[in-house]
């Protein structure tokens, strides 16, 4: 589901009070429901240990991630009232490694009477001459024929506007009056218009927004300005057709292309886009003179439960990408769980020769990890696998399996206390007969490399969320869940012949937080 299905489904069940299969309830009022929701809140053993996520209620897309004054800093979107989409806030957290959070007050706030009286949606951050400037979507309630968001849920209006902080720690933001782009250009039918994304050329400040044409696909409108304020529009910098089916909501079918990112990287540039329920990515060259993209290698970035991404450069100039980790049980459940969704751990993007991307989770993570448990691949593969494990659903395992002539699956299994296995949490098979690719619970991932080298598995395992990273190259979220106050125990089982199994890794992580709080 995208962002507003989320809404309109949310709103249908409104009055969902008791999470069945947990028993954590929902019903908070005043300072003592406060306090006691938070308390059930440290105790779920779905909350994970390690991610970003707000103390309590909804949170969706990184908005305008940025390192400044030797900090860094994550906005997201945020419901305050509810653990659902609704009255979109930016939330504010801050770190010294991408790793540890301290949660600061909220960033932004919608405006009565102002141009995010509905609703301040996603955007991005850059720094103007020593000021933090972060340009955001603003929604406003409008009639059908004045609304660029119509999609079954809503009828809202959005403009794009400015906040600007020279605060320390970002804590104190002041807002341009009124919208800088008001409405998309004149004349244009559009599908959506938002989450802006600025960068700096020469003298220009360009800026990247999420659009389409009905019925003819994904759009990406491109306009410059000298100051951030007084923008005029160019042309599409890139664009695509949707599919062939047509959906209540354009971005379902890919005629709304949402949450665009654009920047430089290793020698190439990249476009990453957000449709038709996954994060899309294309390398290949700016044209400057004339301000066009030519894209030359598509890809996705993830496979799973994974959105709306967005990237900065972290203290060494590196490429860092963030995603939001979406909720796929019921909306029942996670209202009445008092919390939803988290943020992705830092992922490390790079070009490879190719021109596809190579990515990573950023090495900075690997700090937390406890007790190293390693198989000896000359002894019994099958006894070992018995005994290693990650507690409570909490670590991370890299795994090197043969690619030979003969199919092989690796499954993630949870145990319980009483020692009885619990459902699958995620099953990889590769099949030889396609060696380029394996099925993560059913998907098809694209496998890089020759189909000689070992398959590698990169695995971050915490409460409710698996991280799964191939190959070095592909990205698969899968959320799991189970009944009872207890996480299990996650292992490993590995089903085909003897010497698939070349290595196997395992730690547990430590917890960024004591009480699932991560504050």
């Amino acid at each position: 589901m995208n962002r507003r299905e989320l809404l309109k489904n949310a709103a249908g069940l409104a009055g969902a009070a008791a999470l069945s299969r947990t028993g954590w309830a929902a019903g908070v009022e005043g300072d003592s429901g406060l306090a006691a929701l938070e308390s059930r809140l440290s105790l779920d053993p779905r909350r994970p240990q390690f991610h970003l996520l707000p103390k309590r209620n909804w949170m969706n897309d990184p908005n305008g991630p940025v390192y400044w004054n030797g900090k860094y800093h994550m906005f997201f979107q945020y419901n305050p009232h509810a653990a659902v989409w609704g009255d979109m806030h930016w939330g504010h957290a801050m770190s010294d490694d991408m790793v540890h959070w301290e949660h600061l007050p909220v960033a932004l706030a919608p405006t009565p009477g102002g141009p995010d009286a509905a609703g301040c949606f996603s955007g991005s951050a850059v720094i103007d001459d020593g000021v933090v400037t972060v340009m955001y979507t603003g929604v406003v309630n409008a009639p059908a024929s004045e609304a660029t968001i119509k999609d079954g849920a809503n009828s809202l209006r959005e403009s794009q506007c400015v906040a600007t902080s020279t605060d320390m720690n970002l804590r104190a933001w002041k807002k341009v009056s009124g919208a800088v782009i008001p409405a998309p250009p004149k004349g244009m039918k559009v599908t959506g218009f938002r989450d802006p994304a600025p960068w700096k050329s020469g003298d220009w400040w360009y800026v990247a927004i999420g659009s389409g044409v009905p019925g003819e696909g994904g759009r990406v409108l491109l306009y410059r300005s000298k100051d951030l304020r007084a923008w005029e529009y160019l042309h599409f910098l890139a664009g695509g057709e949707g599919s062939a089916e047509q959906t209540t909501n354009p971005v379902g079918d890919g005629d709304m292309w949402e949450c665009p990112d654009f920047f430089p990287l290793d020698g190439k540039h990249v476009l990453m886009y957000s449709s038709m329920g996954q994060v899309h990515w294309q390398t290949g060259v700016l044209d400057e003179a004339a301000m066009k993209f030519h894209p030359e290698k598509t890809g996705v970035m993830d496979y799973g439960a994974y959105y709306a991404a967005k990237t900065q450069t972290d203290k060494h100039g590196r490429r860092i990408l963030w995603g939001w980790i979406q909720e796929t049980r019921p909306v029942a459940e996670y209202r009445a769980a008092g919390w939803a969704c988290m943020m992705s751990l830092p992922r490390r993007l790079r070009l490879r020769p190719d021109g596809e991307l190579s990515i990573e989770v950023d090495p900075v993570v690997h700090k937390l990890r406890l007790d190293e448990q390693r198989l000896d691949v000359s002894r019994n593969v099958d006894m070992q696998l018995m005994r290693l494990h990650c507690r409570k659903a909490t670590g991370r395992l890299m795994g090197l399996f043969a690619r030979r002539g003969r199919p092989f699956t690796v499954w993630l299994m949870g145990s319980l206390p009483s020692g009885e296995m619990a459902e699958p949490l995620v099953k990889i098979s590769y099949d030889p007969s396609r060696p380029s690719e394996v099925m993560a619970d059913g998907k098809m991932i694209p496998v890089a490399g020759s189909h000689t080298e070992p398959l590698e598995l990169h695995i971050y395992i915490d409460g409710s969320v698996a991280e799964v990273m191939v190959q070095g190259a592909a990205a698969y979220t899968k959320r799991f869940y189970y009944a009872g106050d207890v996480a299990p125990d996650v292992r490993v089982k590995v089903d085909g012949p003897d010497g698939t199994v070349r290595g196997l890794q395992m730690w547990q992580f430590e917890a960024i937080s004591p009480d699932r709080l991560t504050s």
